[in-house]
Formats: structure tokens, sequence, C-alpha cells
């Protein structure tokens, strides 16, 4: 027994050994990025104690704050005294947690003799006090908006749920235990501090194409930028227009091909719509030149043609996601100019989770500002021409750190956990590359200065750029808990088109609210609001439906396919041979970067 400890011991130094190592290397790899965010967080919280101190009235908001908050804490203090003298007097919280806050939620919190109940409640207290000093400040909106993002950052990660001396349940498990949740908590986190990154799932639990992304089909067309999957039938007779999913870049597509329960790749095939879908390269360092006018040309729009080769229709139904929305809808507007009517190759789009209107764009927006776009212009930030996906990782996981950050650093680390094998947070770690030239490109001119959502204010392809000529008809679909795309700027698209429009808002958030099948029976959506005067008047009148978003949709989808002709299980045609076995080579591609592999 005493090697075995020896042992354990040895392996637990030498597991710290290697992580000390890696924190150095990361520190000195990204001294810039910390540079940026430590300038920017001191200059946005100078700006508050300036107009603290250049305005009595704003001092006197403060310290009523701080009054009020006083007061919460002698009557939280009085609480606990009583109880403490009588054990049958009833206890009455202060403050509760927010509903949906899982931080608080095990029985330990509020247990007798309250102790880490007061710190429950203590944390709280000081919580509310931050945010009301920041709402209460007369101070620019866009300052505000920083100070509330950083300010519930430190609060997150302050919560008493995150340090083992102040986590009932953590300390629970170690005593049951012996211990040997700790240690497995601490061989955890070496283990991800080498990794570079908190393990949120079992990477080792899906192979992409083997128990993921299995739809089958095959490659049909590759260029430097994309690879075009067909998929093959499942039915006898198939619509005769086919349906082009525009997947995020940012992503890998099967995110709308998971397994085959929620994989929304199949539930269309087995609908009989003839589907094709983008699978975009992962790029090197190499493509950092790569512009939002070649995703254009050489994505969407050489996938249309492809499509329209293939199937031998003269129109395709398009699907674009997220930030694939947002190309789809670059590219239909291109489309408009350039065709008459009759011969614009797209019958419908629909926009799933997609900004066109970058009005807001939720929390990620608080910190998009002029300094942090020059800086990447400057090439800072960025690594041999790329933004590297493992940043834009760590970019999402910022937007729901409670849920995406602190969660696995309770479980993994304090309560010595492994990570659930779980197929949407494998996708969610298997990230993609940026190139430079695009992404500065897409920041500045649609999320920081909104062009896209004016007339001709952008000019891609040779061909300015107007959603409102877009009058093919247009199916939105937005998600409730969106915190990625906000359903109601989702919703701004709907007096943005032409043409005939419907907005469908499912349940969930973004990646959730997407991969969400009919057969769970889980989220709901709404549907029939009344259009044309903005989103609350919609909200009001829409009516809710039990089920999934996807039910509707394909109903519009397959209403505007046409006629049902028999389905080809051969796939491709003579132009367009069979290059390998769907999911292809590039979605297998991983996200390393020359500058900062391990």
């Amino acid at each position: 027994m005493k090697n075995n400890k020896n042992d354990d011991f040895q392996e637990l130094m030498t597991d710290a050994t290697k992580a000390s190592q890696k924190i150095t290397q990361n520190y000195f790899e990204n001294l810039k990025g910390y540079f940026h965010d430590e300038r920017d967080i001191a200059k946005t919280y100078s700006d508050l104690i300036s107009k603290l101190i250049e305005n009595p009235n704003e001092i006197g908001k403060l310290q009523g704050s701080y009054l009020g908050f006083m007061a919460k804490q002698q009557e939280l203090w009085t609480q606990i005294f009583e109880n403490q003298i009588d054990k049958k007097k009833e206890y009455k919280p202060v403050i509760s947690p927010q509903k949906g806050d899982k931080r608080f939620m095990a029985d330990e919190w509020n247990e007798a003799p309250y102790y880490f109940d007061f710190i429950k409640q203590n944390y709280l207290l000081y919580s509310k006090l931050a945010g009301e000093i920041i709402d209460g400040v007369e101070i620019d909106d866009k300052t505000k908006k920083k100070l509330n993002f950083y300010t519930q950052h430190y609060i997150d990660a302050l919560s008493p749920s995150n340090f083992i001396g102040t986590n009932p349940e953590a300390l629970k498990l170690a005593k049951e235990s012996n211990g040997e949740s700790l240690k497995k908590g601490m061989k955890n986190l070496f283990n991800d501090i080498t990794k570079g990154r908190i393990s949120q799932t079992n990477e080792e639990g899906f192979i992409i194409g083997e128990n993921i992304a299995m739809t089958p089909g095959a490659v049909v067309f590759e260029n430097e930028l994309i690879q075009l999957i067909q998929y093959t039938p499942t039915t006898p007779k198939v619509n005769e227009i086919p349906l082009l999913i525009v997947p995020p870049w940012i992503n890998k597509f099967y995110i709308l091909d998971l397994q085959e329960k929620n994989s929304l790749v199949k539930f269309i095939v087995d609908k009989g719509v003839s589907v094709f879908i983008i699978s975009w390269r992962n790029p090197t360092p190499e493509m950092g030149h790569f512009s939002f006018d070649d995703y254009v040309e050489k994505g969407t729009l050489k996938a249309i043609e492809i499509c329209q080769s293939i199937s031998g229709a003269k129109k395709i139904n398009a699907l674009g996601y997220c930030i694939g929305g947002t190309l789809l809808g670059v590219s239909s507007s291109i489309l408009e100019a350039k065709y008459l009517k009759n011969d614009n190759p797209i019958n419908t789009i629909s926009l799933l989770a997609t900004m066109i209107d970058f009005t807001d764009v939720g929390p990620m927006g608080d910190v998009i500002d002029q300094a942090l776009i020059r800086k990447l212009e400057r090439g800072e930030l960025l690594h041999d021409g790329v933004m590297h996906g493992h940043d834009m990782e760590r970019a999402f996981n910022l937007i729901r750190a409670n849920d995406l950050i602190w969660n696995y650093v309770v479980n993994n680390y304090l309560k010595g956990q492994d990570p659930t094998t779980f197929d949407v947070l494998f996708w969610t770690n298997d990230n993609t590359n940026l190139p430079a030239n695009m992404y500065i490109y897409y920041l500045r001119n649609m999320v920081l200065e909104n062009k896209l959502s004016r007339k001709n204010a952008l000019r891609i392809c040779k061909t300015p750029i107007d959603i409102g000529k877009i009058v093919v008809p247009t199916f939105i679909i937005g998600l409730i808990d969106d915190h990625i795309s906000p359903w109601h700027t989702v919703f701004t698209t709907t007096e943005l088109v032409s043409g005939p429009v419907e907005f469908i808002l499912g349940g969930s958030g973004h990646v959730i609210g997407a991969a969400n099948p009919p057969s769970k029976n889980k989220y709901g959506y709404y549907l029939d609001g009344k259009l044309g005067e903005g989103y609350q008047k919609w909200e009001k009148t829409a009516k809710f439906h039990e089920g999934s978003w996807w039910t509707p949709w394909i109903e519009r989808i397959i209403k505007n396919a046409g006629k049902l002709i028999p389905a080809n299980k051969h796939l491709g045609n003579s132009k367009f041979k069979i290059i390998e076995p769907a999911p292809g080579r590039y979605v297998k591609e991983k996200c390393i970067c020359e500058a900062i592999k391990n």
C-alpha cells in the first residue's frame, strides 16, 4: 500500500511539473493578448472611477446602494444569530439565487446551522451591490456594457461554489471518498492545464464518421475552401428541388448531423428532400489571406452551382445556420442583383439563428470595439495569419461562464468527476481557425459598423449588397435563449427582406435549440405572430406549440420543393464525381496552429 501511495504522489508531482511548464509556455505565447485585456479592463474601470469622482450625485447614489447593502447584511446576521439561539424559529433567506442558477441547488447549501447558506447569501448580496452600482452610474452605454461584462466575470469567478473550502458538496464528497475525489480532481486539473483547456466532455467518446456525422453520403466536389457533401436518399421518391445547407465556418458542419436520433440532416433526408451540405476547410496559416468574398464565391455560390448541376433543378432551397446564414443572406442579395426573377437559382432561403442586422449581438458585443479590431488589423491577437479556434472557443465560453467554465471546474477539479460523453460538447470542442483577412472584415464591417443591414453600404464580389433585394420566400428561425444570436436581433431580418417572410421561435439556446428533434418533445416553438410591427407585437400574438421547430419548417420546405420524382441513389454526376464517402476529409482536420502547437 505504501508503494502505491508513493507512486500516486510521484505521478501527481510529474503532472504538476508538466502543468507548470505549460502555464509558463502559454503565458509567453499569449502575452500580447493578456496586455490587451489588462489595458482594456483597467481603462474601463478607470472611466467608472472618474465618473464617480467628478459628479457628487454619483457618489450619493453609490452611498445609497451601499447603505442598502449594509441593511441587508445586518438582516442576514440577525437571521443567523436568532436561529442559533432558537432552532425552532423560522429561517427565511434575505436573498435567493436567480431562477435557473444551478450553482446552489444542492441541499447542502441550505442545511442548518446555515454556515454555507450565509456564505451563499453574502456572495449574492455583494453581486447585487456591484450590479446596482454599475446600473446606477450615468455613463455612456458602451462603457456600461463593458463594466457589466467584466464585473459579471469577476463575480462568477469568486462564487463560493468554485472553491473547495466553501463548497459543501465538494467537501462532503471528499470526506465520503477519503480524499480520493480531491486527488482525482488534482490530476484532472493538471491534465487540462497540459492540454491547454478545460475538458467539457469525454473527447474519446466519438469518432467522426463512425458514431457522429454518419449520415450516408459522399463528397462530390472540393476546392481549397469547401467540400460539398451530397446525402444518399432514403425514400423511393424525392422532391425535385434540393436543399443546400450552409453551416457556420466558425464550427464544423456536423452540429446539424450529430447522431441518428438528433441529426437534422437525417431528418430532412427521411422526409424525401435531397440534401447537400458545405463542409468548410479548417484554415491553416497559409490560408490567412482568404477574404469574405472568397467565402461567398468559392463557398456558397459555387455550392449552389453544383447543386443545380447534380440535381438538374433550375432552383434550389437553402438553409443557413448562424454566420452561415449571414453568408447565405449576402449570397442571395448578390444573386437577386445578378439575375432576373425567373432565372435566380434561389427558390427559398431559411436563416437559422442568423443575424443580418448586428445592432444587438448579445454579450460579445460588449467587448468588440475599435481598439480590439485595430489590434487585430495590426496582427496582434492572431497566430500566423489566423484567429485560432481555441481562442474563439474561449470567447464563446465566456458568454456563459457559469455553465461552460465554472461548472466544469467544480465537477472536474473539486469533485474529481470525469466529463460525460455528450455529442454537442464534443462538437463544441472541435474547433476551427479563421482566416485573419475574412475575420477582421466581418468584425469591422458587420459586427461593429453594422453595414450589412444598410442598403449598398458593402460591396462584396463586386456587387453592392442590399438585403432588401431579397424577394424569394424567407423562413427565419430564432431561438429563445440564444446568447450568440439574440432572437429579437434575428427577428429584424423579417423587416429587411422584401419577399414573403415567416418567423419561427424555437426553444433553448444557440446550439441545443438547433439540434432539437421532434422526438424529444422538449422545448416547443412559437408561430403565427403578427409581422411588420416589431418583435414585441409578434411575441404577444404568436401561438405556442409542443414539439420542435423542425416540424413546421420542413413542412414549408416540402411545400416549396416541387413535385416528387424517383430518387437517384447514384450520387454526383459525370462532371462532379464522388471523391470520397461522407463526411469527408475536411471535417476531420484538427485545429492546429503552428505558432501554438503543444
